[in-house]
C-alpha cells in the first residue's frame, strides 16, 4: 500500500518530504489489494500496478512516504479495515507492533544485513555496477524505518524473531508452519 501512495507521488509530482500534499494524495486514492495465488494484485485508482511497485525506485521511496505520521495513521486505518474480518496473513513493517497488535501469530523475520542484500540483488537479477548501490538503498531503508519517530520497525515482544541468515527458503516456511500450528493450538 505505501508503495502504490509512493508510486501515485512520482507520477502527480509529490514531494516525499511534504506530508500534507501526500495525506491529500492518499485521501485521494483508491488502493485495493487483490489476493491471488501468486500473491496480491496491487491497484491503485482500478490500475493493475502490481509490477511496476516492486520496482527499485518505488521500493525504496516507499519508506520515504512512510516516515510521516500522518500518512501512517492513514495507512494504518486502511489495513486495519482490510483485516477487520480476522483470518488474513499480512506482512510489514510494523504490522505486529502498531497495524495488529493483538493479532494471534506474530512473527519478524530477520538476517544479516549482507544476506539481505544478496538475497535483494538476486531478486532483483542485480549483477552489475548498480549492485553496490542498491545495497546501500536496502541499508538506508532499514536506517529510516528503524529510527522513524511514527512506528519504528521493531519485533512485537509476542513476535517468534526468527533469523533466516542460514535458512533456505523452505526452512523458513518450515519453521513458520511449526509456529503457527503451535501457536493456534494454544
Amino acid at each position: 500500500m505505501y508503495r502504490a501512495l509512493r508510486f501515485k507521488a512520482i507520477e502527480w509530482d509529490v514531494s516525499f518530504e511534504d506530508e500534507p500534499a501526500l495525506l491529500n494524495l492518499a485521501h485521494n486514492s483508491r488502493i485495493h489489494l487483490e489476493p491471488t495465488l501468486t500473491g496480491n494484485r496491487v491497484l491503485l485508482d482500478g490500475r493493475d500496478v502490481s509490477q511496476r511497485v516492486r520496482e527499485p525506485d518505488v521500493t525504496d521511496a516507499a519508506s520515504r512516504v512512510s516516515v510521516h505520521p500522518k500518512v501512517r495513521e492513514w495507512m494504518v486505518a486502511r489495513q486495519q479495515e482490510l483485516g477487520a474480518g480476522g483470518g488474513i496473513v499480512m506482512e510489514g513493517r510494523d504490522i505486529g507492533t502498531k497495524v495488529f497488535p493483538n493479532a494471534d501469530v506474530k512473527i519478524f523475520l530477520d538476517a544479516d544485513p549482507v544476506v539481505r542484500e544478496q538475497r535483494r540483488l538476486r531478486q532483483h537479477n542485480v549483477r552489475d555496477v548498480s549492485a553496490e548501490l542498491t545495497a546501500a538503498e536496502l541499508r538506508e531503508r532499514d536506517r529510516r524505518d528503524r529510527t522513524r519517530a511514527a512506528s519504528p520497525l521493531v519485533p512485537a515482544p509476542d513476535a517468534l524473531i526468527l533469523d533466516s541468515t542460514g535458512m533456505s527458503e523452505d526452512e523458513v516456511l518450515q519453521r513458520v508452519e511449526e509456529f503457527v500450528k503451535t501457536k493456534l493450538k494454544s
